[in-house]
């Protein structure tokens, strides 16, 4: 049984995650890299750690590893030039130490940029073609769980475009001109989808699983964008003439059937 909850990574999906798992009972210990974060983790109710991965496991990570569960949940960068070589490195760190440590279960937060450019509906069971670097160490970190670690119970969830409190969807966009893709399906998915979906995997011991986290819709970006932007009273982007609908639509019949998830609307 799980009591004990470690999510390496407190930032917009990490701490509301932490603050919900706590007031349900769960023991929760959370990391972060800004000092200044350490009262926000105590008054959510997790017990905060000041810890940061490069080369090496930095801070006082003291007991934080000895856990029954840890969330991993710290982004690749996508502006850094090293990131395929920095993000797999960051991820072999936190994992040897898990191994060494009392972790049983891991739960790995990945993307759905790790299937590229992929046309058509796209599920667990295709292959990743990544197109972007950031994509790429996903890919590599995704591989070092599966193949370098089997003592621990893993699974893995492939975000698709987070919004919610503080990311309004609208301002990727606005006001941008002569945008490609205006058919392009859309892959979102809401913060609070995502918190459900990681407690019904706890809940239901749901382990050594890939699972995609997506909502139901689709909608063509252009029409999103354009009426989110108008929505929140920005300024719409502008799209090219298109007539092709090319594009992924990421799945999310596994996680609906096997945990019994129901996705809100993106409206």
């Amino acid at each position: 049984m799980i009591k004990t909850i470690s999510i390496l990574g407190c930032g917009w999906l990490g701490l509301p995650l932490g603050q919900q798992l706590a007031q349900e009972g769960y023991s929760v210990k959370g990391s972060t890299t800004n000092s200044g974060k350490i009262d926000v983790l105590e008054k959510a109710g997790i017990h905060p750690y000041l810890l940061s991965v490069s080369d090496r496991l930095e801070g006082q990570p003291l007991d934080f590893f000895r856990t029954d569960l840890l969330v991993l949940n710290i982004p690749p960068g996508r502006r850094r030039p090293d990131v395929e070589q920095r993000h797999p490195n960051q991820v072999k760190i936190i994992l040897d130490k898990a191994s060494e440590s009392t972790t049983k279960y891991l739960l790995l937060i990945s993307s759905t940029s790790v299937y590229g450019k992929a046309i058509g509906l796209v599920t667990e069971t295709d292959q990743p073609t990544p197109h972007t670097a950031s994509g790429r160490a996903l890919v590599a970190a995704e591989n070092l769980l599966l193949q370098s670690h089997q003592s621990l119970h893993a699974t893995i969830l492939r975000l698709a475009g987070l919004f919610g409190p503080q990311r309004n969807p609208a301002r990727f966009l606005a006001g941008k001109k002569n945008l490609a893709n205006a058919n392009a399906p859309v892959n979102l998915v809401h913060l609070q989808d995502c918190i459900a979906v990681i407690k019904a995997i706890i809940q239901q011991g749901k382990w050594n699983e890939i699972y995609n986290v997506c909502a139901d819709e689709h909608p063509a970006r252009s029409h999103y964008y354009v009426q989110k932007a108008l929505e929140f009273g920005l300024e719409p982007p502008t799209f090219l003439e298109d007539t092709s609908s090319n594009g992924k639509i990421i799945s999310n019949e596994k996680v609906k059937t096997g945990l019994g998830i129901r996705f809100r609307a993106l409206s």
